[in-house]
């Protein structure tokens, strides 16, 4: 098979996994990388075309797909440019900024018949395919899920401070983090609704804990915990069957090095967007189920802060 042509818009801490799927699978060949900032372009100069604005990168003829990696409030109108240009895009969580415009998206890759890939990298780390296929093997249902979600948002953010600007992310640890863990509940239980949500905010306001709770239609609950200021990292789930036999997976394990799981996360979710079909079928609606949970533990806040005041 021939490589498919593919860009990369948005240079900042996230890309480097993405660029090094590239380089090694072949399935794909680099031609194209857009940013703002020179700096990040210099280094491929030279090797790829290289643009400080989307459009006209989008406009490079030969290009096949495009990966979206730009801050968070970025994504909808990137996303919905490549859209229209006919080329299936692979965005980074969260799919949108807001649920509306998740939804306007989600509708113009219908109407365009073309792929709109989320990409949740979790769910193609080894530990938790590994606990799927545990599960699988499993005779008794899932009772309950934990999934744990915890981190120092300073560490782990490079030079991309916009993570710490809500107007930018969408919010805090629910905006960001919540969509992967959100999403790995999805993954094991189907469809969820948010059945209670506690959520910590600094004194800026800025949301930086968060316990969640949810429930799938069958009866099984699901709690979400999410942490900015936790000194260290851990990312982990846990899943108790009916007959009261517990699953763990600690997403970390067996990756020396920060953020070293990140390397084969990354491409597994480019082997998968490399067979995206139709909208349908491509993660469109993942991604925007994660997002709509995002926006439902939010409402949940503010009814509880409003039901609090009239105490």
């Amino acid at each position: 098979m021939t490589p498919r042509r593919i860009a990369v818009i948005g240079l900042g801490a996230i890309s480097r996994y993405y660029l090094a799927a590239i380089d090694r699978l072949p399935g794909w060949t680099l031609a194209a990388v857009c940013d703002a900032r020179q700096e990040a372009l210099a280094p491929h100069r030279g090797r790829v075309a290289c643009h400080t604005g989307h459009r006209a990168l989008l406009a490079e003829p030969g290009l096949d797909a495009v990966v979206v990696a730009v801050p968070n409030h970025a994504h909808a109108g990137i996303c919905a440019d490549a859209l229209r240009a006919g080329l299936p895009v692979c965005v980074e969580k969260p799919l949108a900024l807001r649920a509306a415009e998740g939804r306007e998206l989600a509708a113009l890759a219908r109407a365009r018949a073309t792929p709109l890939f989320t990409a949740f990298h979790r769910r193609y780390n080894d530990g938790v395919r590994l606990l799927r296929r545990d599960l699988a093997a499993a005779r008794a249902p899932i009772a309950s899920v934990r999934v744990r979600y915890l981190e120092r948002i300073e560490e782990h953010i490079a030079g991309d401070t916009w993570y710490l600007d809500p107007r930018r992310c969408g919010g805090g640890c629910v905006a960001d983090n919540g969509p992967n863990a959100f999403d790995l509940v999805r993954l094991l239980l189907g469809d969820v609704e948010v059945d209670g949500a506690e959520v910590t905010r600094d004194g800026r306001g800025t949301d930086r804990q968060a316990v969640i709770a949810l429930r799938a239609a069958g009866g099984a609950t699901a709690t979400v915990e999410l942490d900015w200021s936790y000194p260290g990292e851990t990312k982990d789930i846990e899943v108790r069957l009916a007959d009261g036999t517990v699953h763990r997976t600690d997403m970390l394990a067996g990756h020396t090095g920060f953020k070293a799981s990140l390397w084969h996360e990354y491409g597994g979710i480019l082997g998968d967007f490399a067979t995206a079909g139709p909208p349908a079928d491509s993660g469109t609606d993942d991604g925007l189920a994660a997002l709509e949970l995002v926006a439902a533990v939010y409402r949940t806040e503010q009814a509880a802060r409003a039901e609090g005041g009239r105490q």
